[in-house]
């Protein structure tokens, strides 16, 4: 069983719930384990919120209205990309499982969503879109399946 889908959405707050509830359907509907489900709806979250704060183009003297998502649930895995067109992460912060910030205290009110991304999935990887500028999220889980599961992958 393999699903996909990609949207681009504007760069607005209330952009972030609606890709979270598309991608929650889509497991439902699958027959993800609900669990699984939730941490991925809570990795896309913060990846989505991240596009939305951070994830103009500033540094061009314009700003990009727009940032895509993109998920892939193919066999056992689920694949969640999310990428925008702002000023990306500083040179030599950006790669593979390495947060591009540091650690902030639970508190916080900023700063924990690529740290709170890397805890939900089991992979992530973090970037610069080569060429056009801008940052690329991207992260991964191991699927477990409903008992009921109508599309459980073979």
């Amino acid at each position: 069983m393999s699903i996909w889908w990609s949207l681009h959405l504007r760069r607005d707050a209330a952009s972030v719930p609606l890709a979270r509830r598309l991608l929650l359907g889509t497991m439902e509907t699958a027959g993800v384990d609900p669990d699984i489900s939730y941490d991925l709806s809570v990795a896309l979250s913060e990846a989505c919120a991240n596009a939305v704060e951070h994830g103009g183009d500033t540094t061009r003297g314009g700003s990009s209205e727009a940032y895509r998502v993109t998920a892939y649930l193919d066999g056992e895995k689920c694949r969640i990309e999310v990428a925008d067109a702002g000023p990306g992460f500083p040179a030599g912060t950006a790669g593979p499982s390495r947060p591009p910030a540091r650690p902030v205290p639970s508190d916080a009110e900023h700063g924990r969503g690529l740290c709170l991304i890397q805890e939900l999935a089991d992979h992530v990887h973090i970037g610069n879109k080569p060429g056009r500028g801008g940052a690329v999220v991207s992260f991964d889980k191991i699927l477990k399946w409903r008992e009921d599961a109508p599309l459980v992958a073979v």
